[in-house]
């Protein structure tokens, strides 16, 4: 029995009443349908309404678009829905997780790299106000989940470190600011990433500490925020061996379950161990952490049975409705267990204002956008100013000026569109253009076109005679579904390897992944940017020109724990 009296809830008599009733009147379809948080429809595709009408969702996240596409989008989709609808999308960085032309903020590892609490307020103040304006309600942010591992590919740059005591404070300052506009935080993703040096979107990833070490770090996280009345949490496709053992020690290594599928880890560790009251969703379905660990007919109702609320996308929506309706028909899935779960979900609508006891959405988007871009890009620019880091200048290269060094070879490392769901773009063309409009001689090295005299001839004395610096722009961003965001230098001798570090000077500036000294130690001067949007680009220039001094401090260890990269 889900005591919806308190937290997160806090409901009235009269809206207990109004949940406990809307159960009993909703038919098995409305039920099952409310389970399921769908991908956000494009009106180009599909007949709206006509959606609606069909699968009756609980929820929508959208992916990016333009604004009055979405707001339109969202209004129709509401209008069509017999009970209102979580609307969300991945404010992890800024309005730009739901709006193209919405502010690219910053990453939360910038944030955390200022030291101010009040730039992770502004990060959900800023993404919460222009999704807000579209029609959104929820964002799948704060990430609480702890940088651990350098090597982990997902996380990275996302999270806002390594120390949990950081994570606990920027996280408090952004749900404030994602609640000052009306926008429902869902803390992720539980039990925890950042471990494991894989992707759960490739597989069923490992958190591998052990119970005590799980409760003092993510624990101690997730205990703060559910005590703070944190209405909704995000299960990830990600293991938690020590704890499922520990709640069930006869259990063989071939049970062990990640956690959108974990009753021990649900039910128990995070419901009556951590004593969560609240909404849970899980990640994204189609990742194959999801699907590899049991047939999905089975894992979608195995999902609801370990105590999870909503089914986060699908494969063919069809499909996964009748696994839910049939495992309901075979007792395979009670309905208790299902109303149990629709309670959470109507009562986090009606706590957390989506919806009224008149089955009335609360507030309806206005017509009218105003996004105040600019005055979100002048606080954009603050968090710049305030983040970007130096981490070592051991040969003094800084600052860089033309007079010191006039012709510099720019070599951009990563920049590319491949890899899934980046939020960032292309930064070559904007240092080189910005580096000319202050009198620098810049040359892109062309890997397509590659110089055969110079990679398999040309001496230190070539290499001089085209250029007096090498400025390296690592643009490496975290994606899902890859394997690493390390270095991959060309395979042919590395040819766009600074060989001649030691002899030409050479920077490495990384707009993302703050761990490239691990495949580049000897490098004299290495600056960690954190997010690569326009604001971030002008600050690092005035840094490295000597216009502005250095503020950022490290929010993670940039040496990777290894000697060679401190010298």
């Amino acid at each position: 029995m889900i005591d919806l009296t308190k937290m997160p809830y806090n409901l009235t008599a009269d809206q207990i009443k109004f949940v406990q009733q809307k159960i009993k009147q909703m038919s098995i379809e409305e039920k099952v349908g409310q389970l399921f948080f769908v991908i956000g429809q494009n009106e180009d595709n599909v007949d709206l309404k006509q959606f609606i009408v069909k699968y009756q969702p609980g929820g929508m996240m959208y992916r990016p678009d333009k604004a009055q596409k979405l707001q339109k989008e969202i209004a129709q989709a509401q209008k069509a829905s017999k009970i209102p609808l979580f609307i969300a999308a991945n404010l992890e960085a800024g309005g730009n997780g739901l709006i193209t032309e919405g502010t690219w903020f910053g990453r939360p590892m910038q944030i955390a790299a200022t030291g101010r609490s009040k730039n992770a307020y502004e990060l959900g103040n800023i993404s919460g106000y222009e999704a807000k304006q579209v029609g959104a309600n929820m964002s799948f942010s704060p990430i609480v989940d702890i940088d651990k591992n350098f090597r982990n590919p997902i996380m990275n740059v996302r999270t806002f470190g390594s120390d949990q005591n950081t994570v606990i404070k920027m996280s408090d300052a952004e749900i404030k600011g994602l609640t000052a506009n009306q926008i429902i935080p869902v803390a992720k993703h539980f039990p925890g990433d950042g471990v494991d040096e894989r992707d759960q979107h490739l597989l069923s990833s490992i958190n591998s500490l052990s119970a005590d070490e799980w409760m003092a770090t993510y624990g101690q996280i997730y205990r703060h925020l559910i005590k703070n009345g944190l209405p909704s949490i995000m299960i990830a496709h990600i293991m938690q061996p020590a704890w499922e053992r520990c709640l069930q020690p006869e259990i063989e290594d071939k049970d062990l379950r990640p956690a959108s599928t974990s009753k021990l880890l649900i039910d128990g560790l995070l419901r009556k161990i951590l004593k969560f009251n609240g909404l849970t969703i899980t990640d994204a379905t189609p990742m194959i952490g999801y699907n590899a660990i049991m047939p999905r007919s089975q894992a979608l109702p195995t999902t609801i049975n370990a105590g999870i609320d909503m089914i986060l996308f699908n494969k063919d929506i069809d499909e996964d409705y009748y696994f839910i309706k049939n495992a309901i028909k075979n007792n395979l899935l009670s309905l208790k267990r299902v109303d149990e779960a629709v309670t959470r979900i109507i009562a986090t609508k009606i706590a957390q204002g989506v919806m009224n006891t008149d089955d009335e959405l609360c507030e309806a988007t206005s017509p009218k956008l105003t996004l105040k871009l600019a005055e979100h890009k002048e606080a954009a620019k603050k968090v710049a100013t305030e983040s970007v880091t130096l981490v070592k200048d051991r040969d003094r290269l800084l600052p860089i000026t033309p007079e010191k060094y006039q012709r510099i070879r720019l070599v951009v490392l990563g920049d590319t569109d491949d890899g899934g769901f980046k939020e960032g773009g292309h930064v070559a063309n904007k240092f080189k253009n910005k580096l000319e409009q202050f009198g620098f001689n810049v040359t892109i090295f062309d890997k397509n076109n590659l110089n055969f005299h110079e990679i398999f001839e040309g001496g230190i004395q070539y290499e001089k005679e085209q250029f007096d610096l090498a400025l390296y722009i690592a643009n490496i961003e975290t994606a899902s579904n890859q394997t690493t965001t390390r270095i991959n230098w060309i395979h042919l001798m590395a040819a766009d390897a600074p060989w001649f570090m030691r002899s030409i000077p050479t920077v490495l500036i990384s707009t993302c992944n703050p761990y490239h000294l691990f495949d580049l130690p000897n490098v004299s001067t290495y600056i960690n940017a954190y997010t690569g949007n326009g604001v971030t680009i002008d600050a690092i220039l005035r840094k490295i020109m000597g216009k502005e001094k250095f503020y950022g401090h490290s929010p993670v260890d940039p040496f990777c724990g290894h000697f060679e990269t401190r010298l």
